[in-house]
């Protein structure tokens, strides 16, 4: 965690996809991103709140989403929170 910032860093990145972790202090929001990949993210400490397009959704520890290709998402810490984002790269996808 660092005060007052979400931080996040990349654990594995190739070709195929990533994985990479994120913390968030209280209160504090993540950039919002959209991904040209559908992106699973599992809570693994605390609880957030993800907005994908207009829809909010409230996670608590070991919950998990998928977040549609091409949606819109952010993430706000109800708490301190710290995740694992899995992106796989479609044979399909450009």
């Amino acid at each position: 965690y660092a005060p007052h910032a979400g931080v996040s860093k990349t654990i594995l990145k190739k070709t195929t996809g990533n994985i990479s972790m994120a913390s968030c202090e209280d209160g504090e929001e993540l950039t919002e991103k959209i991904s040209p990949f559908d992106c699973y993210v599992q809570l693994v400490e605390g609880i957030a709140e993800v907005r994908i397009n207009d829809l909010v959704y409230d996670l608590s520890l070991g919950e998990g989403i998928v977040i549609p290709a091409r949606t819109s998402y952010q993430f706000k810490a109800n708490g301190q929170f710290k995740m694992i984002s899995t992106i796989i790269k479609s044979c399909y996808e450009k």
